[in-house]
């Protein structure tokens, strides 16, 4: 549905994740734009909210590390179950 990805500094990525949160914290819908692109998400209320820590590249070697944040809920309902641990991040 949409794709951005481009390098830039943390101070700018951490703007970006803190304008999502304001989002989801006031229950507002989330649009992301990107040239002539856009996308507008309603997260429902209680998303499923995933973090994922990855390593690509040969294993005897350097590679790309990557962190995802990622939210998933179902268009058709409006809660998700809870997981089996709580996330910190530190």
């Amino acid at each position: 549905m949409f794709k951005s990805e481009n390098a830039q500094s943390r101070d700018e990525i951490a703007s970006y994740l803190r304008s999502v949160a304001d989002k989801l914290e006031q229950g507002d819908a989330i649009t992301l734009k990107a040239g002539s692109e856009s996308v507008t998400m309603e997260p429902t209320a209680r998303p499923t909210f995933e973090v994922k820590v990855e390593r690509e590249g040969p294993v005897d070697g350097p590679g790309e590390l990557s962190i995802e944040f990622e939210l998933e809920w179902d268009e058709n309902s409006e809660s998700i179950e809870d997981g089996a641990g709580s996330l910190e991040i530190e």
